[in-house]
This record gives structure tokens, sequence and C-alpha cells, in this order.
């Protein structure tokens, strides 16, 4: 697997990508969310053009999965990472977040967070098992207090959600003089 940038050309699959994965929502009643439209092509081309937007590609190429983040209040928060379900459970999601973590980390950023669905399985309680934390109410950056009201609009609020936050050590490695 292979980790790189989105192109311009992937966004129609990267779509693709988020309607399959969207699909087992419904085992969960939660019809509305795999109903769900993706996010446009203006809006991934907008993180892809920021340099935040990355795939997980298979051996031929295609992408099999996909993060988007951006800065918020001092931490990278990761606006969405989604695999398809074909590649599921074979640690595709997880190589994608430690990319970014490890880019954040490279820009100083302390932490990384998201949001996400509280009774989801793979949803919080994987994130809580990859080292993120739920955030209580006091503890919300003013960023993220404004993408919680953003989703609120769109009603997502009819299944519990919250902030989660992972902090990011500093690479420790011995450096060597050059």
């Amino acid at each position: 697997m292979q980790i790189r940038p989105a192109t311009v050309g992937e966004l129609p699959v990267l779509q693709n990508i988020e309607r399959a994965a969207g699909e087992a929502f419904r085992t969960l009643g939660m019809d509305a969310i795999a109903d769900d439209e993706p996010p446009t092509t203006a809006e991934l081309e907008r993180f892809r053009r920021a340099g935040r937007a990355w795939v997980a590609a298979d051996e031929d190429g295609t992408p099999v999965a996909y993060v988007l983040s951006e800065p918020v209040d001092h931490a990278e928060h990761i606006e969405q990472v989604t695999v398809d379900p074909r590649a599921a459970r074979r640690g595709v999601g997880r190589a994608l977040i430690e990319h970014v973590a490890d880019r954040a980390r490279a820009q100083d950023r302390a932490a990384l967070t998201l949001t996400t669905f509280a009774d989801v399985p793979w949803n919080a309680p994987y994130y809580a098992r990859i080292g993120f934390r739920p955030l209580a109410e006091a503890e919300l950056t003013p960023g993220l207090r404004k993408i919680r009201a953003h989703e609120a609009e769109l009603g997502l609020d009819r299944w519990p959600r919250l902030c989660m936050r992972r902090t990011l050590t500093a690479d420790l490695t011995p450096r060597t003089a050059p």
C-alpha cells in the first residue's frame, strides 16, 4: 500500500469510496448518513490544492481510502478518513492517520483532533483504540466549537457525537550533527 497525495482525476474515486463506506451505516439504522452525498469535487479539490488530501493506493495505484485534514487551533484536524469496505480491517485507515500524525509533528502541531459518532463501533471506539480521547465540552477550542456547530446545522446531532484528541509526541530520535 502506498500513501500519496490525491490527484485531481481521483476525486470522483474518493466520492465513490465515501458512498461505499456509507452503506455500513444502514446496519445501525442511520440511513440518512448512508444516503448523505459525499464531499463535492470542489470541496475535495480545496483540500487537495492545500496539500491536505492523501490516498492509500493498492498495488495498481488505485485509491482504496483517503484522508482529509486541516489545521484547527494549533492541532491538525482530521476532517474525513474513509476506507472502501473492500479494504477495511487491514490497517489502511490507521496508516492514513499515522501519515497525518507524522506530517502534523513535522509542522509542530501538538495534537490530532477529529469529530465522530460516539456509538458507531468503527468511529469513536476505534479512535480510542488508536490513542484518541474524548474531549469534555470545556476542553473544546473555538475552532472545534465552530466545527460542531456546523455539524449540528447539517443534522448530524441526531446521533451522539463528540470531539476527540490525540496528543502528538515529538520525535525523540537522537540526531547527529551534519
